[in-house]
């Protein structure tokens, strides 16, 4: 049995009795035309490794193995959806391996030859600070060229946002610093078994070889942290505690002390970094 000729999804749930649990941030994507579309959306994987997380019952690791993925390593937290999934590794001899565990607490690199990209239905409650880890590594470029990720609507909005609006902050920053990011698509609550109560969205982020302005990441990391955490003040008072002379700092990158954090782009923001650590 090839990959192609496993059974629908909504069998395979009913099958091995895998109801979705909140307490996960599961939420399950039945239909295999849409996991497909989310596959080619992570590009040529015909010469990749593919870390995915969270696949439940294994909708888009279909998709991943069909689309020629060289290898997908799924790790699944939920012992119930061990068994769809090993329906899946046996129509696809040597190509997925699953792990048992919690992707907090992975080292993916062990089980991974690059390339290597990530494509995920991002469980709802680890999805976020996944996305950070990923854009955080002690090193850049990391080891993912890229990632096509679920989340809900909302958290795809704050990662592509722009200066100005509310959705732009401390994600957005992190994200377009050392990414090209852009929503990929849309898909309604309906299309998901149980339906959660807002929309998602898919978020492709693609590696730049390099930051997009210079600046030490932890430092940036601070002053973004510290701007976006008051973001209602004046950069004058929620960066006060960075240098004593923060005021001076601001006007030397270009920015008014009575600013606030929503009206700062990146290209400033990396300036002021570089400013506050006295380069």
């Amino acid at each position: 049995m090839s990959v192609e000729d496993l059974p629908p999804l909504s069998h395979v749930i009913a099958a091995h009795g895998l109801s979705a649990k909140k307490a996960l941030g599961q939420n399950f994507l039945l239909d295999l035309n849409l996991t497909a579309k989310i596959a080619r959306m992570a590009g040529d994987l015909t010469a990749c490794d593919v870390l995915e997380i969270g696949p439940g019952p294994g909708g888009l690791t279909r998709g991943l193995l069909a689309e020629g993925a060289r290898r997908v390593l799924a790790i699944e937290k939920d012992a119930r959806c061990l068994p769809a999934l090993a329906e899946i590794a046996a129509a696809a001899p040597g190509r997925l391996e699953v792990i048992h565990g919690d992707a907090l607490d992975v080292d993916p690199l062990a089980h991974l030859t690059p390339p290597i990209r990530v494509a995920a239905n991002l469980p709802y409650n680890v999805g976020t600070e996944l996305l950070v880890r990923w854009l955080t590594p002690p090193d850049w470029p990391p080891y993912w060229q890229s990632l096509t990720l679920m989340f809900q609507k909302e958290v795809a909005e704050r990662i592509v946002a722009r200066p100005g609006s509310k959705s732009y902050g401390r994600l957005a920053i992190l994200a377009q610093w050392r990414t090209d990011a852009r929503i990929a698509m849309t898909l309604p609550a309906r299309a998901f078994t149980p339906a959660p109560k807002v929309d998602s969205a898919v978020v492709h982020l693609t590696a730049l070889p390099a930051p997009r302005y210079p600046a030490d990441p932890v430092v940036l990391s601070r002053v973004v942290a510290a701007a976006f955490n008051q973001r209602r003040k004046m950069l004058r008072a929620s960066l006060r505690g960075l240098a004593p002379d923060i005021e001076d700092r601001l006007v030397s990158v270009g920015i008014a002390p009575t600013d606030r954090a929503e009206q700062v782009d990146l290209e400033r923001f990396c300036a002021l970094a570089r400013a506050v650590a006295g380069t």
